[in-house]
């Protein structure tokens, strides 16, 4: 089976075939560093990291840009609220959303721009839509020059919306547009702005639109036309609509597949900072390892909301400390953790249909579960097959628990659990002779003390071995 992907722009899944053999162009749309990072703008980062290493175990080189939007009305107004200058406020955050996504395991972007160094690129595309009659600038003065919306027939296609039906773009002062739902390319410095955020074009000092940036850094390191473009759902109108509309109109073929992830929700409402029900990473962080949090973000399809609740989060611990149990407890018995193998055929074909992992957890578990059972009967070859297997499964949806950055984290605890290893081994000691002498009675209490204090013990054929209770 060969991967099937569903295209947001034709509502269908189709079958992913690259522009160019052998190589894919993938654009994410990255952060507005306002604020700190929440799981909501995690869940895009994590949902794209798993289809770049599921392209790149399928032997394509993938070309990942992820961008950074450091120039923005909401950084403007949050700097000025705070007393910061926009660019130190910008970088902090930035700073913010970088170590979110290091915790978190997604792997570095190919290139991350940002879109202050790429004003030159943004008014050369502005020039050529003006050209081509897709751009006017305003004729009050203010050095806004927009998107002429009724000029491109084809705006609203990747939204399925009539133009005549859309609401107003509201991204800046409506009197100088021919028409209400024409959207900025380019805003004139408007009075009490900082100089700092003002760049020198035809049209007088200004600063970029938002649907501006994205379009322009695409073009410099994907070019005119690329393999997939991705984001949240929430981007679709009227981010993606306008960067499509841009784009094309310049005469560029733009992305030829769009995919969209759906949002993180609590109580059936979608995270936002708008809202107030944000759940900021650095703080849940505090409290659940970062795995953790990736398994859980996995754990649903990236076209399904995810509802969030600390139930789940226990859930999603319980699970991967199963996976994570059978690996390590392979890996003690074989002697090494060996190499990530094949992955296996029905978690292949689970990926290749439209990323569907929560069956690509299934096939994870069940596989780990005759590990089990060959681990049970010492059955050496078959335990060494299933740990390949695991561990290419768990590799492709970034939880390999012998990977970066889970075994650096997993270091950091390795003094307590040698500490406590030390402790255990003595009761399992004290259990042993016990139960060499026939005294079954303080044998079962030495195994129900340490069961008390979330041990579990383990009878092999090669002696007893504990393991915390949710490894197992």
């Amino acid at each position: 089976m060969t991967l099937h992907l569903h295209d947001s722009a034709t509502g269908a899944v189709r079958e992913f075939a690259p522009l160019v053999p052998g190589q894919v162009g993938m654009y994410v749309c990255g952060p507005t560093p306002q604020g700190s990072p929440h799981l909501g703008h995690v869940r895009s980062q994590v949902v794209f990291d798993v289809l770049r290493r599921w392209l790149e175990r399928s032997g394509l080189r993938v070309t990942a840009v992820r961008n950074v939007t450091d120039i923005d009305d909401k950084i403007l107004t949050k700097a000025a609220e705070a007393g910061d200058e926009w660019w130190a406020h910008a970088y902090r955050f930035e700073r913010e959303f970088t170590a979110a996504y290091d915790a978190l395991g997604v792997l570095p972007a190919t290139v991350e721009p940002r879109a202050t160094g790429h004003v030159p690129e943004m008014v050369e595309l502005i020039d050529r839509l003006v050209e081509r009659g897709h751009a006017y600038a305003a004729q009050d003065g203010s050095g806004d020059v927009y998107f002429d919306v009724r000029s491109w027939p084809a705006y609203g296609e990747l939204t399925h919306q009539r133009l005549d039906d859309m609401e107003p773009a509201t991204d800046a002062d409506p009197r100088g547009k021919r028409d209400p739902r024409d959207f900025a390319l380019w805003k004139g410095t408007k009075p009490g702005e900082p100089a700092t955020a003002s760049w020198a074009t035809p049209w007088g000092r200004g600063r970029p639109g938002w649907h501006l940036e994205c379009s322009a850094m695409i073009g410099r390191y994907l070019g005119p036309a690329f393999d997939i473009h991705g984001g949240g759902l929430d981007l679709r109108f009227p981010h993606h609509e306008n960067e499509q509309a841009q784009s094309r109109a310049a005469g560029d073929g733009f992305a030829n597949f769009w995919l969209h992830n759906h949002f993180v929700t609590m109580a059936g409402e979608k995270m936002s900072k708008s809202l107030g029900n944000v759940l900021g990473i650095p703080h849940l962080l505090r409290s659940h390892r970062a795995v953790v949090l990736r398994y859980y973000l996995v754990s649903g399809h990236y076209r399904t909301h995810l509802e969030w609740s600390e139930t789940s989060l226990t859930e999603a611990e319980t699970a991967y400390s199963r996976l994570e149990g059978f690996v390590r407890r392979a890996a003690e018995r074989l002697g090494s953790a060996g190499e990530a193998g094949q992955v296996p055929d029905a978690f292949a074909a689970a990926m290749d249909d439209d990323l569907a992992t929560p069956a690509a957890l299934a096939v994870l578990h069940e596989t780990a579960r005759a590990g089990n059972s060959a681990l049970a009967a010492g059955d050496d070859a078959a335990l060494r097959t299933t740990l390949e297997h695991v561990r290419a499964g768990l590799d492709v949806l970034g939880l390999d628990p012998f990977a970066h950055p889970w075994v650096e984290q997993a270091s950091g605890s390795d003094g307590a659990r040698a500490a406590l290893d030390v402790l255990v081994r003595a009761r399992l000691e004290e259990r042993a002779a016990a139960r060499a002498a026939r005294d079954f009675a303080t044998a079962d209490a030495v195994r129900d003390s340490l069961k008390d204090a979330g041990i579990v013990i383990e009878d092999t054929p090669t002696g007893a071995r504990w393991v915390l209770e949710g490894e197992q």
